[in-house]
């Protein structure tokens, strides 16, 4: 092992001078701060040979914890300390900004506002390449070069034009059909979507739970194109909290078109003894029971005079 490495591992003893030196260091540090704000001296560290860092506390309200480090060193057989750097460095309780992150990764669904523009980035795994207008039709197709002349001269126009597709062309057959795109979704891009539809309005909600029947059942479902039509519809009931947004066909609410023609509850029979009817007692006998005497049986009343 050779001398120097020896040196190297060894702890460096800090030079007396520049040690001692706390004075200018700390004329250094109140130079470069704000007048009150460096405290008391907290530290001294060799660097190197003949090189010391003197720390102080700093007492700058927002950097709680922080020091202001000041390195001072001398030149070999010299007796006068300068100055080398001051700066202010985060001591291990200090208060730090959390780690930046790019914006892309920031973002989140709903921080769009109007007005705010989203680059896509050209490498995003959601997209991928479109209809270019560069792929030729085959000699046999109906708007090939054959063809583009002899419909020409019936003054119809097949070409492609940049500003306004003209009703017709391939340019306007290819918009119709949603391929004029210069990039669509990928495969990636249509799983990542439909796993985060099916997450808010999916089978497993607590509403599609307490449904009555699922949306594939509901009048109130609008259907949708695409390969997303086979498990996704729009809602367009406006009592539904679903409505206006793509629901899963086997999502379902309380709103269900054929909810309220489900079958009646069943009512109880009538009850064999009726305990809650009157019965009807008269307060005087009947005449006709025989108990009571007619008036012909009755003899007559003495009123008293001939």
């Amino acid at each position: 092992m050779s001398a120097a490495t020896t040196r190297s591992r060894t702890p460096r003893t800090p030079d007396r001078l520049c040690v001692e030196a706390v004075d200018l260091a700390r004329a250094a540090a109140e130079e470069a701060a704000f007048p009150g704000v460096v405290g008391e001296h907290v530290s001294a560290v060799a660097e190197g040979d003949r090189v010391v860092t003197h720390f102080f506390e700093s007492k700058e309200p927002g950097y709680r914890g922080w020091r202001w480090a000041v390195t001072v060193t001398r030149a070999s057989r010299a007796k006068n300390v300068t100055l080398d750097e001051t700066v202010l460095l985060p001591g291990e309780d200090a208060l730090l900004a959390p780690e930046w992150v790019p914006w892309s990764e920031r973002l989140r669904p709903g921080d769009m506002g109007p007005g705010d523009l989203l680059p896509t980035d050209a490498e995003d795994l959601r997209l991928e390449q479109g209809w270019s207008g560069e792929d030729a039709p085959p000699p046999n197709s109906v708007v090939s070069a054959e063809m583009a002349e002899l419909v020409e001269a019936e003054d119809a126009d097949v070409t492609d034009r940049a500003v306004v597709p003209v009703r017709g062309s391939i340019t306007s057959v290819a918009e119709e059909l949603g391929m004029r795109r210069a990039r669509v979704l990928s495969r990636y891009g249509l799983h990542s979507a439909a796993d985060r539809w099916d997450e808010s309005f999916g089978a497993k909600t607590p509403m599609a739970q307490a449904a009555p029947a699922s949306c594939v059942s509901c009048g109130f479902l609008v259907a949708i194109g695409g390969s997303l039509g086979q498990a996704f519809g729009v809602c367009a009931n406006e009592f539904s909290p679903a409505d206006g947004r793509l629901v899963s066909l086997s999502y379902g609410c309380g709103g269900h078109s054929e909810a309220a023609v489900m079958p009646a509850p069943l009512r109880p029979a009538p009850p064999v003894l009726d305990s809650m009817a009157t019965d009807e007692f008269p307060l005087r006998p009947s005449a006709d029971t025989g108990s009571v005497p007619t008036t012909a049986d009755l003899p007559a009343a003495d009123l008293g005079h001939s």
